[in-house]
């Protein structure tokens, strides 16, 4: 069997890792949740979830993927022969990710060049919807290619699978040691302006002013526990592809701690440089901060550009700074989401990375495709909505359930990281993922699918974002549940590069 792919250096696998963990929902998500749910007093919960549940759940997969020295299908398969569909599940919905999120990318590497003369003009939502993405068809509907997107979709996807195709140590260890500095130093510059904006110090009360009552709400731990689950890459076979990567004796719990605590750095990094530019637009307009908080696409293509367009000084700069940045934050999680289901697909079928690379990301490439057109953003939209509800967050709690009660491998995969990790584990590692993880994780995804099922009855208010039933029934639960098929269709095709488990220790012993 060939030998498996190895980062260059530790410091090129805490890169990678961080790369991926940073995304885009660092940007425009965590500020506006931790806004929503108490400002200031959500980092109590927010602490506690990480603390609990992110670093906890980063180890597991760490440890699962250094230990078993497989990508997510293959790693699962050596703890269990049974649980072989989970990695595939998890592999799966990364390919469903990779397809859209690579569409976002192309949209942020547009507004880069339109920053630089302000090309979506006074109206910043009608050049997003209209001009820019040609919204004007109906749900369900494709309409023709817009060439906008389609452009810079297939130079987005170009640096990637380049990327790939040199493989772990000379191409996404190199590529993450370049774009998470400079996007470290850009992101820092946009914090640094922002901040000394006009009406900065209104935004940046409204963020850290805490409202103590909000934390006795179950809805606010919950949404700490998803913003922690969300942001840090967990339960869809990255961090444990990326493990899979590590020498033999490599630090795990060390490596979690920096990956995790560098995560929420950067997402309170994030909050400061967003609220700073709420206030300022606040300011600007004559009314109050909640009246121009907003997350996800909205903040970025419509409420920034709206900034942009009135800050007082080097506009154009700001603004190539903040969409550049969108871009590099982007490229680092899209390359990791690839890498989850090209590891499977190597380690299944015995392909080399340049046929695998080729097979798994050109079709990524060609499915999002569909994004690039008229209709693109309804399609992107609900595919984002529901994989992420019904894919990553309750892949997350079939895993560690699966891991901690029914294979009961926490002791073992203690025992690992213990054996090689300068921070040991203890009780509050296993309690926290056989207790407190699958109970908090258990309560989301019942309360999801409660308030989802009855919107697919005729007497309720109607469906997510009031699309078609049709249309949420294929594109919607047909691609989350289709991730699940699939990945449990894999299963049952024969191995063609794996040496026995049961050796497997014995053998890496040797070495």
């Amino acid at each position: 069997m060939e030998t498996r792919s190895q980062w260059g250096t530790r410091a090129g696998f805490i890169l990678a890792a961080v790369g991926s963990a940073i995304g885009l929902g660092n940007i425009w998500r965590f500020p506006a949740v931790a806004y929503e749910n108490g400002g200031g007093a959500f980092f109590i919960p927010y602490l506690f979830a990480l603390l609990t549940a992110g670093i906890p759940l980063l180890i597991m997969e760490f440890t699962i993927g250094q230990k078993y020295r497989g990508s997510a299908p293959l790693s699962f398969k050596r703890m269990s022969k049974k649980a072989e569909w989970i990695g595939w599940w998890g592999a799966l919905v990364a390919f469903v990710i990779g397809t859209y999120y690579s569409v976002i990318l192309a949209w942020a590497m547009s507004y880069s060049v339109f920053s630089f003369n302000l090309s979506w003009g006074a109206d910043t939502e009608a050049f997003l919807f209209e001009n820019y993405l040609g919204l004007t068809v109906d749900p369900g509907q494709t309409g023709s290619f817009v060439p906008g997107v389609l452009i810079p979709l297939i130079i987005v996807w170009a640096i990637v699978l380049v990327i790939l195709f040199r493989g772990v140590k000379k191409g996404i260890e190199i590529a993450n040691r370049i774009f998470i500095p400079l996007l470290t130093v850009l992101f820092l510059i946009i914090v640094i302006r922002a901040i000394t904006l006009p009406g900065a110090i209104t935004g940046l009360n409204a963020f850290f002013q805490p409202d103590f009552s909000a934390i006795m709400s179950s809805d606010v731990w919950v949404a700490a526990y998803g913003q922690i689950f969300f942001s840090l890459s967990i339960a869809f076979a990255i961090m444990i592809a990326y493990s899979s990567y590590l020498p033999r004796k490599s630090d795990i719990t060390n490596n979690a701690f920096i990956v995790g605590f560098g995560n929420s750095s950067f997402e309170l990094l994030a909050g400061i440089g967003v609220f700073s530019v709420l206030g300022f637009m606040a300011g600007q307009a004559g009314v109050g901060i909640d009246e121009v908080v907003a997350g996800g696409v909205g903040l970025a293509f419509v409420v920034f550009p709206q900034i942009i367009n009135e800050l007082p000084a080097f506009n154009q700069f700001f603004g190539v700074l903040f969409f550049v940045s969108l871009v590099l934050a982007g490229l680092t999680s899209l390359i990791s989401i690839c890498e989850a289901y090209i590891s499977a697909i190597i380690d299944k079928f015995n392909l080399s990375r340049t046929k695998a690379v080729l097979f798994a990301g050109g079709l990524s490439a060609i499915v999002s495709l569909l994004y690039a057109t008229q209709g693109g953003l309804f399609f992107l939209d609900t595919v984002d909505y529901f994989i992420n509800q019904f894919g990553v967050a309750f892949i997350g709690l079939v895993e560690v359930i699966a891991v901690s009660w029914i294979m009961k491998q926490l002791k073992d995969l203690k025992e690992h990281a213990n054996g090689i990790s300068d921070i040991q584990l203890g009780s509050w590692w296993t309690f926290s993922l056989g207790v407190i993880t699958p109970i908090v994780l258990g309560y989301m995804m019942f309360d999801l699918f409660r308030l989802n099922l009855l919107k697919l009855f005729p007497t309720d208010t109607g469906n997510y974002e009031g699309y078609p039933d049709m249309f949420i029934s294929i594109v919607g639960w047909g691609v989350a549940a289709g991730a699940l098929i699939i990945g449990i269709l894999f299963t049952l095709s024969k191995w063609r590069n794996e040496e026995p488990s049961e050796d497997l220790e014995q053998s890496e012993e040797a070495k």
